[in-house]
């Protein structure tokens, strides 16, 4: 590991703990620290910290890991864009987390942010980062929305005013569901395969994402987590959650790498939700609070 690697790690380790500290200190209940690490002659090597709360009354499910693994050639996942790499060996290394609330007028979150280093024989490692983070909403707010992406605009400023309005087009078009035709929620920023800064400046990039996080997303957990429901919301919320699982099974790059990669599956996994349900062709009443969520909030659109 280069002395740059190590930077890396020790940002991610830091800002798992920061982040699980402070939802700690919201939800009251403890998280399970689960250690890892990979056994000899398992096809990726390198360890982990997984962090997960489980049954508290704010979070359902809340769920931060952090993995630093080796393997002997990148995945088919990882070198799409990158077909000269194909079969390097590579480390990877990253935070990522999805926070499942109990009420459902908080919106489930997602956040990652990570670096791969590839290695061609006789050749400085190759680096680039990724991440990103975004939110779905089970009921809309304007101003929850506007909150949450100004924070993404206001971390990706000082690194050139077209990174947020490209970076919120690809989240966007990432977090689509495709055999749906729909957005999974309202989206946010994220960034993959980047490099193009240098390495100091794309890694500071990465730093801003992951440091902005929590400015992003507690305040409207404050906001929302004591507002009264009842079987109702929390009956769209779990319908809602199985849209989640369709795409993070089906479409998403970083649960694919992990699979494909040989990696950890139950902390890759971490980002289900404890509940989830699906109903035949369901029809949201007109005029309800369940169908402008589909008419106002999950199109794409710009919110700053």
């Amino acid at each position: 590991m280069t002395p740059f690697q190590q930077q890396v790690r020790a940002y991610l380790t830091n800002l798992q703990d920061e982040i699980t500290t402070r939802i700690h200190g919201i939800d009251g209940t403890a998280f399970v620290v689960d250690p890892w690490s990979k056994a000899p002659g398992e096809p990726l090597q390198g360890n982990g910290i997984t962090k997960i709360l489980e049954g508290g009354p704010v979070f359902e499910r809340a769920g931060c890991g952090f993995s630093n693994v080796r393997g002997p050639r990148l995945p088919p996942s990882a070198t799409q864009h990158r077909p000269e790499l194909a079969g390097a060996p590579f480390e990877a290394m990253g935070v990522s987390l999805v926070f499942h609330p109990r009420n459902p007028y908080v919106p489930t979150v997602h956040m990652n942010v990570r670096m791969l280093a590839a290695t061609v024989p006789g050749k400085e490692p190759v680096c680039w980062f990724g991440g990103g983070m975004d939110l779905t909403p089970y009921y809309g707010f304007e101003d929850d929305a506007q909150h949450f992406h100004r924070n993404c605009r206001s971390a990706l400023a000082p690194f050139g005013a077209d990174k947020y309005p490209r970076f919120k087009q690809w989240c966007d078009e990432y977090f689509y569901l495709k055999h749906r035709d729909e957005q999974r929620g309202i989206g946010g920023v994220f960034f993959d395969d980047f490099s193009e800064l240098g390495f100091e400046q794309s890694f500071a990039l990465m730093q801003a994402v992951g440091s902005s996080f929590l400015q992003a997303y507690l305040p409207i957990v404050e906001r929302r987590k004591d507002t009264a429901y009842g079987e109702r919301e929390r009956e769209f919320q779990l319908y809602r959650r199985g849209r989640y699982v369709e795409f993070n099974l089906v479409w998403d790059r970083g649960t694919h790498f992990g699979l494909q990669s040989g990696g950890r599956t139950e902390s890759i996994l971490l980002s289900m939700p404890p509940q989830a349900s699906w109903s035949y062709r369901r029809a949201e009443e007109p005029g309800s609070p369940e169908l402008r969520l589909y008419t106002d909030f999950l199109p794409r659109r710009n919110w700053v």
